[in-house]
C-alpha cells in the first residue's frame, strides 16, 4: 500500500504542469488553456477522491 500513497502524488505534480500550461498559453488559445484548467481541476479531484479511498481501505483492514 506504500506504492499508492506516494503515487496520490503524482495527481498534484499533473494539475500543477496543467495550470502551468494553461497560464502559459492563455494568450494565444483559450480553448487550449480552459482545457488544461479543466484537466488540472480533475487531477485535483482525484488526489482527493484517492486519498480518501486509501484511507477508508486502510481503515477497514487495521479494524
Amino acid at each position: 500500500m506504500k506504492f499508492f500513497k506516494y503515487f496520490e502524488y503524482a495527481y498534484l505534480v499533473f494539475a500543477v504542469l496543467f495550470l502551468f500550461e494553461a497560464y502559459r498559453v492563455w494568450g494565444e488559445s483559450s480553448d487550449r488553456s480552459y482545457l488544461c484548467l479543466f484537466l488540472g481541476a480533475v487531477a485535483v479531484f482525484m488526489f482527493f477522491f484517492k486519498r480518501r479511498f486509501r484511507k477508508k481501505i486502510e481503515d477497514r483492514n487495521n479494524g
